[in-house]
Formats: structure tokens, C-alpha cells, sequence
């Protein structure tokens, strides 16, 4: 089933038609992704990260490109099991972002380039169980990223991004939808 779900999605995008114009002033877009690797945690087993975006294209830089601003929200957790005792550690970002997006690929409109900083907050919850008498404190706190990402848009609305930087995640990938 799941072949066949991934087939159709495949042959959806497949024959959309690849036009879309570039992001610009007073455009949005959200991001939905899912991310791998990182360095806010890792022992034991961990699921994907989960993460939200949003931009908000304010000022246009001369034929350069746009300053957008947005915000950001992700969430990561972790699981360790030993014998006789368990640990859980969840990580939430929320954040402001700022990113500029490069207008210098003119032939190619359906790219999206951007490099961008965020400012953020770290909330991390911590609990265990059983037998463990190791350190217990994690601490929340402000945080900084740098992140260097691209979408494609298959048609004006809907595109597919990648995210490279320190965050919730390292690489974040999905989709994105730009109104």
C-alpha cells in the first residue's frame, strides 16, 4: 500500500506544471518538515524531528531578492532504557527567523534559495524512572541558528524544501506552501 501511495504522489507531481515565480515581497510560505540529526540530544533512540515554518517576504532588495520574516517551532525527543531504568528527554524550539532569498537564478524561477538567521528558545523536558541516580538537570535557554535551505515549486503554491543548519535538526525536508 504504501508503494502505491508513494507511485501516485510521484505521478502527481510528475505532470503538475513546472511554473512558479520566485518569492517576493508581501509573500508567505509555511514549511512542513521532518528532520534527521542533531545536536541537542541522541542517546539512546530518538524520533524525527517535526518542524513548522513560516516567512513572510517585508523588503525587496534591488533585482537581488527579498528579506523575509517569519518564525519557527520544532520538536524532538529521545528514550534511553538500561536495566532497571528508563530516561525521556523532549526538546521544543520556537523561534523568530529573518532569512534573505536570492533572485540571481532568473532562468530558473521555480528555485528558491535562502541563507537566514533565527533566534530562539529551547525548552527541554527531562524525566526518568526506576533505578538512575546520574545527573538529571537539562536546561532550557535562548539559542541561535544559521541555516542555508532551498524550496522547488512544482506550480505557484506547492514546492518541496531542504533546510541545512543547527536547529531542532541539522537537515530538515518537506513541503512547503506559499500563498
Amino acid at each position: 500500500m504504501k508503494k502505491v501511495i508513494f507511485i501516485a504522489l510521484l505521478a502527481a507531481v510528475a505532470i503538475m506544471p513546472l511554473s512558479a515565480q520566485q518569492f517576493q515581497k508581501d509573500m508567505g510560505a509555511v514549511n512542513l518538515g521532518i528532520g534527521v540529526g542533531t545536536v541537542l540530544g541522541g542517546l539512546g533512540t530518538g524520533r524525527p524531528a517535526v518542524t513548522l515554518a513560516y516567512d513572510h517576504g517585508m523588503w525587496d532588495i534591488e533585482d537581488a531578492g527579498v528579506i523575509s520574516i517569519g518564525g519557527y517551532f520544532g520538536n524532538a525527543g529521545y528514550s534511553y532504557k538500561d536495566a532497571g531504568y528508563s530516561q525521556k528527554w523532549n526538546y521544543w524550539l520556537v523561534g523568530a527567523r529573518g532569512a534573505y532569498h536570492h533572485h540571481g537564478f532568473k532562468s530558473v524561477p521555480q528555485l528558491d534559495p535562502y541563507v537566514g538567521l533565527m533566534l530562539g528558545y529551547n525548552i527541554v523536558t527531562y524525566s526518568s524512572s526506576g533505578d538512575y541516580t546520574g545527573p538529571n538537570s537539562y536546561g532550557s535557554g535562548i539559542g541561535y541558528s544559521i541555516f542555508l535551505g532551498s524550496r522547488w515549486f512544482f506550480n505557484d503554491n506547492f514546492a518541496a524544501f531542504a533546510e541545512l543548519g543547527y536547529g531542532i535538526a541539522v537537515l530538515n525536508a518537506g513541503v512547503s506552501f506559499k500563498f
